[in-house]
């Protein structure tokens, strides 16, 4: 019988993982004033404890006009040595770090942002709801020249990896896909052109990271939805970052702004979501047609595998798959079987930051994340975290819990 792969060691670029595990980029929402916390060093480094091969601190924005939260990460000199805490301290328990780089485009507001929020075009986001303007061609190079020097303040503050996020909607996704792409000049129409932005980002960032840091790339396998792009054109884009030499690239979906369930799968607890927001203007709409706004799709393990299959028969890059790993049997399926050469996970590893030591001690284990998605419902208003360890959580949002676990077929 054949060794199992996932405990073994394995590269990305020039950085070698203890093993095939890594702590996906979800939003923790652990930052205060786009600045990192205690809290969030002490996340990442539990999950360090735990196993992980490299744990991923989720979505730091490069710039000001990049930023969608409060708590969000602005990356910067001001919070390299706060980060550079964390990066060591993940280090000295075995594992590595990366951290994902991104601009939001058109998903902010002015407050947040300092400016009318920007993207690929014109127009009006629904979903923050905000008027959108698109980028200037002098805007966009700046933009590029931030993706750079984010790299540069990566490495700064200790980080192993860089994870550009290229997908779920947020800038470079929105110059991909027709949907949020009506430009008429050279970085609008074909999908060579809707390119363009994407492969001048992706080359600064690949001369800034030189021959000592990773380069990892989410990308979107299709939109979610008919008029985003399709499996098809997400394969070119795939091949064309394979081209460019980035490291790895991560298989995702889904479309923040459009079709947020695509990327996590699950119901979203509407009256959860709503319970922590802090506007009620916002609070109300969002119960009134949240149903309609946020479309609902299953959750089953492994389900992007489908895809994914297709773009692991199409590239020689090393992929990370992401979706639905809940047990040690999923992570050797995916990368005995399927020639994945890493995995990645996010809820698992909220419900338990020893999941992975877990699944090296026992390989049957299974992870107790039963996908409620309550994490996930208020990340965006407090921190990002599992219901199994609150304690005395309002009656209404138990009761949307049991709702949602008798429909998954579990009892509380």
């Amino acid at each position: 019988m054949a060794e199992k792969k996932l405990f073994t060691p394995a590269r990305i670029g020039p950085v070698e993982l203890r093993n095939r595990t890594i702590r996906s980029a979800a939003f923790e929402g652990m930052g205060k004033d786009n600045n990192p916390t205690p809290q969030l060093k002490d996340y990442h480094v539990s999950v360090a404890r735990g196993g992980v091969g490299m744990t991923t601190v989720a979505y730091a924005g490069i710039c000001r006009s990049a930023l969608s939260f409060d708590s969000q990460l602005w990356l910067r000199p001001e919070i390299v040595a706060d980060l550079r805490q964390l990066t060591d301290e993940v280090h000295q328990n075995g594992a590595k770090a990366s951290i994902q780089i991104g601009h939001c485009g058109n998903m902010t507001h002015r407050s947040t942002a300092g400016q009318i929020p920007v993207g690929a075009s014109s127009g009006f986001n629904l979903y923050s709801p905000t008027i959108v303007r698109g980028l200037r061609k002098e805007e966009m190079k700046d933009i590029v020249g931030h993706f750079g020097r984010a790299v540069d303040l990566a490495r700064d503050s200790g980080f192993d990896c860089v994870e550009v996020h290229a997908g779920h909607g947020y800038l470079i996704s929105q110059f991909l896909s027709p949907y949020t792409n009506h430009r008429r000049d050279e970085y609008g129409g074909s999908l060579q052109n809707r390119m363009r932005f994407m492969n001048e980002c992706i080359e600064e960032i690949l001369t800034h990271a030189g021959s000592d840091m990773g380069v990892i790339v989410k990308v979107n396998m299709n939109d979610g939805f008919s008029s985003g792009l399709q499996e098809e054109d997400c394969l070119k884009v795939a091949k064309e970052l394979e081209k460019s030499g980035v490291h790895a690239l991560v298989l995702s979906g889904g479309f923040v702004s459009k079709a947020p369930m695509y990327v996590m799968r699950g119901k979203m607890p509407i009256h959860t979501m709503t319970h922590y927001m802090p506007q009620l203007w916002l609070k109300y709409s969002v119960r009134m047609f949240g149903g309609i706004m946020v479309p609902t799709h299953d959750f089953r393990p492994l389900y992007f595998l489908d895809q994914a299959r297709m773009f692991r028969r199409e590239l020689s890059i090393p992929l990370v798959y992401v979706g639905g790993v809940t047990s040690r049997e999923d992570a050797d399926k995916l990368i005995d079987e399927e020639g994945f050469e890493f995995i990645q996970m996010g809820r698992a590893l909220l419900n338990d930051p020893s999941f992975v030591n877990k699944m090296k001690e026992n390989s049957s284990h299974v992870s107790g994340c039963d996908h409620v998605n309550y994490c996930i419902a208020r990340m965006y208003s407090k921190d990002m975290a599992c219901y199994q360890h609150q304690k005395d959580l309002p009656k209404g949002i138990c009761r949307e819990i049991d709702k949602i676990l008798k429909k998954n077929g579990k009892n509380q």
